[in-house]
């Protein structure tokens, strides 16, 4: 879908109200090109600071995994190649493999049913002492037959009614809402199972032992790597509510007393791990209307304090969530404190830290207020070198980005 171009509908407001075209469009271009110039977006951080990817790719012998989850609309595998090639760019890993691996992900219960794709990459710095893998999870195939219900609504037929701009919109609205719909009924199943299978072959091994071009089961019993390995995910919209269900979904899984082995090793592992997540267009709280509060809840001083009387019981050691949010994108919301107690799973020991960032371009539109892009705002959060150096490299530490010291501002939380 093609991005409706703020600078084009403000010069043509501009035209209208001046009367003269050529007189309107030399002034409105000048004063446009002006303020992208100065790019006075804001970034501003609250909570914790965080040290990003890069510190775990430096202990030897350990690889970053990280696995990315998209949001809402269709997504096609390769969907993450812009944002994978700058976040390996800002981490200084100029070196990869030639080509990615290809799984087919599969249901354990029917093999048959279309669970999406799982794409790995492989990226080293120019010493191969440093290693990422970066596991793109595509779900989009999950839900595409049941949003060729409205596929009618996208032909000509219907479409050529419409304003080109609106036509736009409707088909942008045909595409994305439809997900969330589909999300809350039986197909979440479906999502979880593959966001498991995902999960599974990133904690399975390292890049040799990843199978290429297969439709296969993931029923790895190896959890030694396990005890290496950092993990990480990136998620965008929808993404960060699957990728929260998903965690909490295997945390119940090796809760549920299974004394096998293997569930028993990995759990022991997973309580001493800290995994970040990065969320994108953060939506938890919108997503969380109408549903069922989780099995454990506002226990944290339990499951997550040294102290604590349910302390063995957790599932991870620390689950920290960096939300960005910019406020013109109007799908996103920052997370606060009390939702974490009240509508996340205590076992996860989840920490947030709020960023609050102009990711679209802000325009005053002479006399008639300012104006951003909520499509820009929406979706351009993957391509924000600001974004970017913060993922990969954090603030308030020795290894923070230079852009993230010049145009973000940091306030810290204490309990």
């Amino acid at each position: 879908m093609k991005k409706i171009d703020i600078k084009l509908l403000l010069l043509m407001v501009s035209v209208l109200l001046s009367g003269c075209a050529s007189i309107g469009k030399g002034i409105t271009e000048a004063i446009l090109e002006k303020q992208e110039e100065e790019d006075t977006r804001i970034c501003e951080i609250k909570g914790e600071k965080f040290n990003g990817i890069k510190p775990q790719l430096q202990v030897p012998n350990r690889k970053m995994k990280l696995l990315m989850v998209h949001g809402v609309g269709n997504h096609p595998p390769g969907y993450s190649t812009q944002f994978m090639e700058k976040l390996a760019k800002e981490l200084e890993l100029n070196v990869t493999a030639k080509n990615d691996k290809n799984i087919a992900l599969a249901d354990p219960k029917d093999p048959a049913k279309p669970m999406g794709n799982l794409r790995i990459h492989r990226y080293l710095d120019q010493n191969k002492d440093q290693e990422m893998l970066f596991y793109e999870f595509t779900w989009s195939e999950i839900t595409a037959k049941d949003k060729e219900v409205l596929s009618y609504d996208n032909s000509g037929e219907q479409s050529f009614r419409r304003a080109e701009v609106n036509d736009l919109l409707k088909k942008f609205s045909n595409d994305t809402g439809p997900d969330p719909i589909i999300y809350l009924g039986e197909k979440r199943e479906d999502i979880l199972v593959a966001f498991a299978q995902s999960f599974c072959w990133m904690i399975s091994g390292g890049w040799d032992s990843l199978p290429d071009d297969v439709h296969q089961v993931c029923s790895s019993k190896n959890v030694t790597p396990f005890y290496n390995d950092s993990y990480a995910f990136v998620s965008h919209s929808l993404g960060s509510r699957i990728t929260i269900d998903g965690l909490q979904h295997i945390a119940s899984i090796l809760g549920n007393g299974e004394t096998a082995t293997y569930y028993t090793a990995l759990n022991n592992v997973l309580k001493n791990k800290e995994v970040p997540i990065y969320m994108m267009s953060n939506q938890l709280p919108m997503l969380q209307l109408g549903r069922a509060l989780p099995e454990i809840s506002n226990q944290d001083n339990a499951y997550c304090r040294a102290n604590g009387e349910k302390y063995t019981e957790r599932f991870l050691s620390k689950t920290s969530i960096i939300a960005f949010s910019d406020p013109n994108d109007l799908l996103s919301y920052a997370i606060p404190d009390d939702f974490v107690n009240k509508y996340l799973d205590s076992r996860l020991c989840f920490n947030v830290t709020n960023i609050n960032i102009n990711v679209a371009r802000v325009y005053d539109a002479f006399g008639l207020g300012k104006l951003a892009n909520p499509m820009d705002a929406h979706i351009g959060y993957d391509t924000d070198d600001r974004v970017i150096a913060l993922i990969a490299k954090g603030i308030a530490n020795e290894r923070t980005a230079p852009i993230v010291k010049e145009r973000c501002n940091w306030i810290e939380t204490i309990d």
